[in-house]
């Protein structure tokens, strides 16, 4: 089953904030990420790319660029219930 995105916004220190189509909220830390998928590191070292992530076409995943992208299972496995 899928878990579709409807909305995500960056948050401090590496966090996302991912609304799915069911309303629910998650938190997701991509720094968790950087040393598992070193591409991530990107994410560190080019000022403002974080900032700049979007819902892909569908719902199915997010993405930073072309090259950097998290899926709406990997979000939704391990996000975080907002607290």
């Amino acid at each position: 089953m899928f878990h579709k995105i409807k909305k995500v916004k960056p948050l401090a220190n590496y966090l996302l904030e991912i609304t799915f189509q069911d309303n629910t909220i998650k938190n997701y830390d991509v720094s968790k990420v950087f040393e598992k998928w070193p591409i991530f590191q990107i994410l560190i070292s080019k000022k403002g790319l974080f900032e700049k992530v979007k819902v892909e076409p569908g719902g199915y995943g997010i993405s930073w660029n072309t090259e950097i992208d998290l899926s709406c299972n990997e979000l939704w496995d391990n996000g975080f219930m907002k607290k």
